[in-house]
């Protein structure tokens, strides 16, 4: 898609709804195969998963379809910013999603830390009850590839929503 100013005569429903869902799969299964190449050891589905049951072997599986809601409602950001500004491009999708790589590195990650009743409080370590290790600055506590295979992602995510949705 080329830069354009046109007008819109709404956000595309259809189109928000079909490619947010291909996008969210696509930077959830980059960040997955990341894990086995030794990239990261984050593991979103299975990290946001353990916010809503402790059960490790149901958490994967509902953690799935958190990630997928989530970027669902972050694809009907990207669309506004497109439809505000008038650029449908894979650029401009990527700039969105560089910001918001940047803003789960900094500040999203952190802030699961007083969300998650499973992650480790990182001033006071592990509890009984909760186990999972704090992400750190930047989510180097999951690896020193965890930054970047994060920003990547969503980069992909970004330029995926700016290319197909308008």
């Amino acid at each position: 898609m080329k830069y354009t100013s046109k007008k819109h005569s709404g956000m595309n429903i259809s189109n928000l709804i079909l490619w947010g869902f291909a996008a969210t799969l696509m930077l959830t299964a980059l960040m997955a195969a990341s894990r086995p190449l030794g990239f990261t050891r984050m593991d979103l589905p299975f990290l946001l998963g353990t916010m809503f049951t402790p059960d490790r072997n149901k958490a994967p599986l509902l953690g799935f379809a958190v990630h997928l809601v989530i970027g669902w409602l972050f694809a009907s950001i990207y669309a506004a910013a497109f439809e505000s500004t008038g650029w449908y491009t894979w650029w401009f999708g990527m700039a969105i999603g560089f910001v918001h790589g940047a803003f789960v590195l900094t500040v999203g990650l952190q802030l699961l830390t007083t969300l998650h009743p499973r992650v480790a409080n990182p001033f006071q370590g592990p509890t009984p009850t909760r186990q999972l290790e704090p992400p750190g600055f930047m989510a180097l506590n999951y690896g020193r590839g965890t930054p970047l295979v994060t920003l990547v992602a969503h980069l992909l995510y970004g330029g995926v929503l700016g290319f197909f949705y308008g």
